[in-house]
């Protein structure tokens, strides 16, 4: 049994408890103070009516599901919960002999420099949902799917210390390397400067000006972060798997990619609901702005990733590819594309975002689950 005191310590069963005679009741006296029949009756509140419901700075009752006025986001909500898996579902001991026996220096160095960048870019990513956007939702439905992605969040990160234990990687040089590398560090203060405007507590998105810089954030993230970084991010090691290398930690970056393809398509889905529910675009300058430092501080983080190509990737290969997906997240939010003619330099990239492969956890691992009628609630 459980022990919700302390987890991690076996329950002491208690001795059953010696029930006390039910303490009278008594109705209140007439003319006490007590509720009328009628007040009693009277509903405490109008109905919802989806219509009113806004995605930011709305007024109707946040803790209310339905009716829908956004039942897209519900369907986030369901298909994300397909493709649950965790890391120790998949094998990963062809990856200690490959990073061991098979890959060249070149190649670590590509493999423990994206873990480096991606260990602390999902916390970021974390937090920006769950402590920058979520409370500034006003929509239940949109609230419900960024909670999964939350968690999502945070089992890509679990991922990734999965692998750096397995291959028996220093951790504290893992994971300080964005502090270290200025390249790495460069992109993590990108992210942190737009979580940080975002972050206050006292931010009014009734105030144009905070509502246009809130939006420029949720740009930053759901388009960028997300969708071109990330995106691009995980393809060093897909170019390895592609060689046969690395297989374990690729299958895992396959489920962790078709979460970020979904937090992507969500993130612009309500970017272009705010824009025009609440008749806001962004400044064409900073959006210029944004797709110029971003670009350049993914062309550098390239260049230290892949100072001499591997087999099959470059530097230049990763580069292009991040401005031939930006132009692709520009046209969904009905943006300029920001780098005509940038052409796609991995076509095979798409394909490991689209793999028909699920994995349901509580399918496949259901015998290591305690059932409820082995835990104590006491």
């Amino acid at each position: 049994m459980l022990n919700w005191e302390d987890p991690l310590t076996p329950a002491v069963p208690h001795p059953p408890a010696v029930p006390h005679p039910p303490a009278a009741t008594h109705a209140p006296a007439p003319g006490s103070g007590g509720p009328s029949a009628e007040a009693a009756a009277a509903p405490a509140a109008a109905p919802v009516d989806a219509r009113d419901k806004r995605a930011v700075n709305g007024a109707t009752d946040i803790n209310q599901l339905a009716p829908f006025r956004y039942p897209w986001a519900w369907k986030y909500f369901l298909n994300a919960n397909r493709n649950h898996w965790t890391p120790l579902d998949i094998n990963m001991g062809q990856d200690v002999h490959d990073y061991f026996h098979r890959l060249t220096v070149e190649e670590r160095h590509v493999y423990d420099n994206t873990l480096a960048y991606l260990t602390t870019s999902d916390i970021l990513a974390m937090r920006n949902i769950g402590l920058a956007v979520m409370e500034k939702m006003t929509a239940p439905e949109l609230q419900i799917y960024q909670a999964r992605q939350v968690y999502e969040e945070s089992l890509h990160t679990w991922t990734y210390q999965h692998c750096i234990e397995t291959l028996g990687l220093d951790q504290g040089e893992i994971y300080n390397r964005y502090r270290v590398v200025p390249r790495i560090h460069a992109k993590i203060a990108i992210a942190n400067r737009r979580l940080d405007s975002v972050l206050r507590p006292d931010i009014d998105l009734h105030d144009r000006a905070e509502l246009e810089n809130f939006l420029m954030a949720y740009i930053f993230f759901a388009a960028v972060f997300e969708g071109c970084w990330f995106y691009n991010g995980f393809s060093p090691i897909f170019a390895l798997q592609r060689r046969g290398l690395m297989k374990g930690t690729a299958e895992q970056f396959q489920y962790i990619l078709r979460d970020e393809v979904m937090h992507c398509g969500f993130g612009i889905r309500v970017t272009r609901q705010i824009m025009e529910e609440e008749r806001v675009r962004p400044d064409p300058r900073a959006l210029r702005e944004l797709w110029d430092e971003t670009e350049a501080a993914e062309s550098a983080y390239a260049d230290y990733l892949l100072p001499e190509p591997i087999l099959g990737y470059s530097a230049e290969l990763h580069s292009e590819q991040f401005r031939y997906v930006a132009n692709r997240r520009a046209r969904q939010l009905g943006f300029e594309e920001p780098f005509p003619g940038a052409r796609n330099a991995l076509p095979w990239l798409d394909e490991q975002a689209n793999l028909r492969k699920e994995k349901n956890f509580f399918e496949t691992r259901v015998t290591e689950y305690q059932t409820g009628g082995a835990l104590t609630w006491d």
